[in-house]
């Protein structure tokens, strides 16, 4: 029998921020079972002397500061350990998820969206979208409130530390899928980074790989993510190529998981 979903859809839970469910009382609870189950099905937890270790990175969205102070209340209060990534795009919450030995991954994000909604999107250890069954068990604790007067306490209590190289350690990654003695020198290329996720990686990995980048939407204000710019807009990124007698552009959208490339007509 399938069961019917309320919060969670084909790519996390959405909605406009500070609304239900996207609300810091979702996440804070939604955090606590995220803990819960992941100490359950790896073996650890806070009383076998092991705190579960959760990683969130998030988008450049005001709210994610909201949802993301709330989430790692959840986890700590459950005796988790938050490591803090800041904006990163999804596919290194994913791939740092697992370089880092995760018992989970968070995103914070509603990728394509205007910047008034927002999203959360969890990984497995794997680095792969959580199982349905373990999706609908995260559902199932929110929905029955179960969790809600659970909690460790003394040293059990979780913490969180700030990971302040993160997106320098996925730029590392990015960096290594290139082969060795292939470089970008004299190659010029357009970036359009939306204002997200990759506002910093992006630029950087092309230009430590020896491109001549012009970056755009890499000034986020919390306001701006995906406004008239990266793969929404590509045409801005595709006039800049022609602009700038550029080889190539790439546009990306907020968490960078999806691009648009075009050549150097902009087309």
């Amino acid at each position: 029998m399938t069961t019917t979903r309320k919060l969670f859809g084909t790519d996390g839970i959405r909605g406009v921020a500070n609304q239900h469910p996207m609300t810091p009382e979702v996440a804070l609870r939604l955090g606590k079972a995220i803990t819960y189950v992941a100490a359950r099905r790896s073996g650890h937890g806070a009383a076998q002397g092991r705190k579960p270790r959760i990683l969130i990175g998030k988008d450049t969205r005001l709210s994610g500061y909201m949802l993301e102070t709330a989430l790692s209340a959840g986890i700590c209060a459950m005796g988790g350990r938050v490591l803090l990534c800041g904006p990163l795009p999804t596919p290194g919450v994913a791939q740092l998820t697992v370089s880092m030995r995760a018992d989970a991954g968070v995103v914070i994000s509603a990728s394509h969206n205007p910047y008034a909604d927002n999203g959360i999107k969890i990984f497995a250890h794997d680095g792969y979208k959580l199982p349905d069954d373990v999706e609908a068990e995260l559902e199932a604790l929110l929905e029955s409130h179960e969790l809600d007067d659970a909690r460790v306490s003394g040293s059990q209590i979780g913490g969180a530390v700030r990971i302040e190289e993160a997106w320098g350690r996925y730029l590392v990654f990015c960096k290594s899928t290139f082969p060795d003695r292939l470089t970008l020198d004299g190659v010029k290329i357009v970036v359009d980074a939306a204002h997200g996720a990759a506002y910093r990686v992006a630029p950087a990995v092309l230009e430590e790989l020896g491109a001549t980048v012009y970056p755009l939407g890499v000034k986020p204000n919390g306001r701006n993510i995906n406004h008239r710019a990266g793969a929404l807009h590509p045409e801005h990124m595709a006039h800049e190529v022609v602009k700038r007698k550029a080889h190539l552009g790439i546009a990306l959208d907020g968490d960078a998981d999806r691009v648009i490339i075009v050549d150097e007509k902009g087309k």
